[in-house]
């Protein structure tokens, strides 16, 4: 099944547990156009199967190094403000299809988890991390705001005022202090990521997965509430940013390795 994906991988262990290895280790596992379709293509795959061949979904990345290191800045280089905008409702509709799924899906973060990495497992039930991860929205790094979702799911995770602290200061959290301020469940060395994962797992699948279900779907739902309102808002505000000088400045100077010299002009 996972020949079909040149950027992912889908894979099924025992028991109707899946794997979705984010594969592009090259670039950190950045977030491309292609590489959201190919998400979305699995995860709808994995919504069409009954309950026996499909029961958990496990996210994460290949390599030791990044789950996932952010948006391909030079795919986003290039967008003007239209396409901007349809890039981050492409990003915070994949990673709403998570929500949709009756079964668990869950982050199992190691290494750099930045941008829409970051966006990617606040999108998912919950977050297991290795010691090594780092989590963080450095867009303001480039002149941008998060786009998929971020200041939304951001907010509902660690409360407004470590939300306005990450995203204004684009400071990254070791893993320790993620599971302090609530957006990490558990955190264990990388050697043990994927076996305290299947243990996790292993309680999962010994209770109702109709009470499993049913309780996803209030959880989101009312979590959910205002949030279709919220991420239009997001995008908005997301395109409108690149129309600034400032966020061509900050991926132009991503992309030549050098420091970004802002203006605080549109």
């Amino acid at each position: 099944m996972s020949n079909q994906y040149q950027n992912i991988k889908l894979e099924q262990h025992a028991n109707g547990v899946w794997f979705l290895t984010l594969n592009r280790p090259q670039a950190l596992n950045a977030l491309n156009s292609q590489m959201l379709n190919e998400i979305s293509s699995a995860v709808r795959e994995l919504s069409e199967m009954d309950y026996d061949h499909a029961k958990v979904l496990v996210i994460t990345g290949a390599g030791e190094k990044a789950f996932v290191a952010g948006a391909d800045i030079k795919e986003m280089s290039d967008l003007n403000s239209d396409q901007a905008k349809s890039f981050a409702e492409k990003g915070q509709s994949v990673f709403h299809e998570f929500n949709l799924l009756k079964i668990p899906v869950i982050a199992a973060v190691n290494g750099f988890t930045l941008g829409g990495g970051c966006e990617l497992a606040l999108a998912c039930d919950f977050i297991i991390a290795s010691e090594n991860a780092k989590f963080g929205l450095p867009e303001v790094s480039l002149g941008l705001i998060p786009g998929f979702g971020g200041t939304v799911r951001l907010l509902n995770a660690v409360g407004i005022r470590k939300a306005r602290e990450m995203t204004f200061t684009g400071e990254l959290l070791t893993a320790a202090d993620a599971k302090l301020c609530g957006l990490v469940s558990t955190v264990v060395p990388l050697a043990e990521l994927i076996p305290t994962v299947m243990k996790k797992i292993e309680m999962i699948l010994s209770k109702s997965s109709v009470a499993i279900g049913l309780s996803k779907k209030s959880i989101n739902e009312a979590a959910d509430l205002e949030i279709e309102k919220a991420l239009s808002n997001e995008a908005e505000i997301f395109s409108s940013v690149f129309e600034s000088v400032d966020s061509k400045e900050g991926m132009q100077a991503f992309l030549e390795k050098r420091k970004p010299n802002f203006s605080g002009k549109y």
